[in-house]
C-alpha cells in the first residue's frame, strides 16, 4: 500500500520505517530541506537502537523515500499519516497549529480518495477539527472529494520503539467508516499476523486513550517516588517495597522504580495537556496535577541531596561532581524534560564544578548548555570520575551497571555516589569502599 508518513521526527520516523519493512511503499515528508538531505544521504538525526540498519535496508529495497514535496507525496498516497509535533502551549494544552497546517495543505491537495490519519498525540476532539479544515479547503477549491479522518495513536516507548512498532502489544484505531477501517486492518495486517492486537473504537475515545495511557505510567511514577521519600523518612527500603506490591497481580512490577522523577517529551506535556482539558470541560484534576507536581519535586531531589550533604561538610561550592548520563532515559538522545537539566542547574547555581558523560546524549546536551566554566564534557564515565568529591548518576545505562570501581575509587578525591536511579546494590557498594546514597532507603551519611 502507498503510505505517506507527514512529519519525520521520533514518531513518524519509525513509522515509516517500520511500514516499509512490512512491505509498504512509504514516503516521509518533511518542511525541513536539511533533514531530508540528512535522510536521503541514510543519515538518521535521532539515535533509536535498530532504526539506523532499519531506514537503509528499506532504501535499498526502494521502498522507503524522502521527500519535502507535499503535493506529490499527499497525491501518490492512499493514506496519510500526521505525525507532526504537538507541543505544550505555555497554558499546559496541546499546540496542534502543525496539525492544522498539515490538514490545510492535505485539503489542497488531495485529488481522490484518501484516509488522513492522526498518529501525533493530540487533545481530543483534534481528528474532526481537520474533517473541518480539509473540508474548508476543498470548499474553497470547489470540489468534492471523498475522504476519513482516523484516529491512531502511537505508543512507542524510546530506546525501544522499533521493537514496539514491529510488535505492538496494541493497535488503537478511532473511525466513523467501515472503508477506513478495513483499509487500516490491511496496513496492520503484517504486525499482526500471529495475533490479533487491533482495537477499533470511535474517534474521540481513541484520542483520549492515549493520554489516559500516559497519565496511568506517570501516575505510577509519581506514586513510587513519593512512597520512596516516604521510605526514606521512616527507615523502611523502597526497593523492599517495590517487591513486595510488586508480586500482587493486581499491581505487577512496571513502572514502580523509583528515582528522579520523568522525562521526556511524552508524559510532562501529555499530563498538563490533560489537566487543561479537564479544566475546560468544568471537571477538576486533583490526582493528575499532583502527579505533575509531585514529579517537578522529584527533579530536584538529588541535587538537594549532595547540597545537603556537602552544606554539613565543607560546603558544596568548588566541589566536583561527575554526572553519569544525561538523557532522560537509556538508549535515547532525547534531552527534552530530562531529570538532569534540573539538576545541572541546580548544583551550577550552587557554585559545584560538574564533570558530565553521557553515552550518546552529549552533542544534544551541549545545545543545551554551551560553554561553562564549571562544566567539563568528558569521554567516558572514569574520565568523568577523576579527582571528582562525587558520582551522581542519573540514566541507568547499561554499561553502568558492572563497572570496576577499583581504578574509579582511587582517581576520586571522596568515594561517594549518589545513585539517582537505585542501579546499583547500598551493601556492595559499601564493600567496594563507597559512601552510597540512594532514592527511598535509609543510610547513615546523610
Amino acid at each position: 500500500m502507498d503510505i505517506t508518513i507527514i512529519g519525520t521526527g521520533y514518531v513518524g520516523l519509525v513509522t515509516g520505517a517500520c511500514f516499509a519493512e512490512m512491505g509498504h511503499i512509504v514516503t516521509c515528508l518533511d518542511i525541513d530541506e536539511d533533514k531530508i538531505k540528512m535522510l536521503n544521504a541514510s543519515h538518521i538525526p535521532i539515535y533509536e537502537p535498530g532504526l539506523e540498519e532499519l531506514v537503509k535496508k528499506n532504501k535499498k529495497g526502494k521502498r522507503l523515500f524522502f521527500t519535502t514535496d507535499y503535493e506529490k507525496a499527499i497525491k501518490s498516497a492512499l493514506v496519510c499519516f500526521v505525525c507532526v509535533p504537538t507541543p505544550s502551549n505555555e497554558d499546559g494544552s496541546c499546540n496542534t497549529s502543525y496539525i492544522e497546517q498539515t490538514a490545510k495543505f492535505i485539503g489542497q491537495y488531495i485529488d481522490d480518495y484518501k484516509v488522513v490519519v492522526t498518529k501525533s498525540t493530540t487533545e481530543v476532539g483534534t481528528s474532526f477539527q481537520i474533517k473541518k479544515i480539509i473540508l474548508k479547503e476543498l470548499e474553497n477549491r470547489d470540489v468534492k472529494i471523498d475522504f476519513d479522518v482516523v484516529s491512531n495513536p502511537e505508543f512507542l516507548k524510546e530506546g525501544s520503539a522499533v521493537s514496539d512498532c514491529l510488535k505492538p502489544d496494541r493497535i488503537v484505531i478511532g473511525t466513523e467508516a467501515e472503508k477506513s477501517t478495513e483499509i487500516m486492518k490491511e496496513i496492520y495486517h503484517g504486525f499482526t499476523f500471529k495475533q490479533d492486537r487491533l482495537i477499533v473504537m470511535d474517534i474521540l475515545s481513541s484520542e483520549m486513550t492515549k493520554y489516559a495511557a500516559n497519565a496511568m505510567l506517570a501516575t505510577r511514577i509519581s506514586f513510587m517516588n513519593e512512597i520512596a521519600n516516604i521510605c526514606k523518612k521512616v527507615g523502611a527500603n523502597v526497593n523492599n517495597i517495590r517487591k513486595g506490591i510488586g508480586s500482587d497481580t493486581r499491581i505487577g512490577y512496571s513502572f514502580l522504580y523509583p528515582g528522579i522523577g520523568y522525562g521526556g517529551s511524552c508524559f510532562p506535556k501529555d499530563i498538563k495537556a490533560l489537566c487543561h482539558l479537564a479544566k475546560k470541560v468544568g471537571l477538576k484534576p486533583t490526582l493528575l496535577e499532583k502527579v505533575d507536581e509531585i514529579n517537578v519535586e522529584q527533579k530536584k531531589l538529588l541535587a538537594k541531596s549532595i547540597i545537603n550533604f556537602f552544606t554539613k561538610n565543607g560546603g558544596i561550592k568548588n566541589k566536583t561532581i561527575a554526572v553519569w548520563g544525561l538523557s532522560f532515559k537509556p538508549d535515547t538522545d532525547d534531552m527534552r524534560g530530562a531529570p538532569s537539566i534540573t539538576f545541572i542547574n541546580q548544583l551550577l547555581d550552587k557554585g559545584a564544578k560538574l564533570r558530565l558523560f553521557d553515552p550518546i546524549a552529549m552533542h544534544n546536551a551541549k545545545k543545551l548548555f554551551q560553554e561553562h566554566k564549571n562544566i567539563i564534557w568528558c569521554r567516558d564515565e572514569q574520565h568523568a570520575a577523576e579527582g571528582s568529591d562525587a558520582i551522581a548518576l542519573l540514566t541507568e545505562w547499561k554499561q553502568f551497571r558492572f563497572l570496576n570501581f577499583t581504578p574509579i575509587k582511587k582517581m576520586m578525591k571522596t568515594p561517594l555516589l549518589f545513585d539517582g536511579r537505585n542501579q546499583y546494590h547500598p551493601q556492595d557498594m559499601q564493600k567496594k569502599g563507597f559512601k552510597y546514597i540512594g532514592i527511598g532507603m535509609p543510610n547513615k551519611f546523610e
